[in-house]
């Protein structure tokens, strides 16, 4: 017998009013190995948990093999992840099916014409067969103000960088 998949107690209420950031999840993904020469990931990617366990290459449109995931593809997974999980959650709330869902993200790797430097551009396609546009745009909208990876582009994400300290036993 399959059991139910429990939803997550989350909500799209402004129900937290505490003093800082407090997580509900979190996860570690190292990546290690490969040539890094070039300035682009390769080697593996595993997940702490092991969930995640990937070989990591250059797109052949970069000068790669194009024999394994890029970064840009697992952004773009996690991007489409994350809005089609806030749609789902608008969406049930608004009694509507999300069973129809599908979110297409598009990574785009360039050049920043400002600096110089490479940037990301990312484009979301939402398929909702079956719901009209003007129920779906507002729904759009709220899941676009829910997900953290939409806020993470418009606001930016704090960042740490530490350099771990030496293994003593090198």
């Amino acid at each position: 017998m399959n059991e139910p998949i429990r939803l997550p107690d989350l909500s799209t209420d402004k129900d937290f009013d505490g003093p800082s950031f407090s997580p509900i999840y979190t996860t570690t993904v190292t990546v290690n190995g490969g040539t890094a020469g070039h300035g682009r990931a390769s080697g593996i990617a595993q997940s702490a948990d092991g969930a995640l366990n990937l070989n990591l290459r250059m797109p052949a449109e970069l000068g790669g093999d194009g024999e394994g995931t890029n970064p840009e593809q697992l952004f773009a997974a996690g991007f489409a992840a994350c809005f089609h999980g806030a749609l789902s959650l608008v969406a049930r709330q608004a009694a509507l099916d999300a069973a129809s869902i599908s979110v297409d993200a598009t990574v785009a790797f360039g050049r920043d014409p400002g600096d110089g430097g490479y940037s990301l551009h990312v484009d979301l396609v939402v398929k909702w067969p079956g719901v009209p546009r003007e129920i779906a745009a507002p729904l759009l909208e709220k899941a676009d103000s829910l997900s953290p990876y939409t806020r993470m582009a418009v606001q930016g994400t704090p960042t740490t960088i530490t350099l771990a300290p030496e293994s003593p036993w090198r």
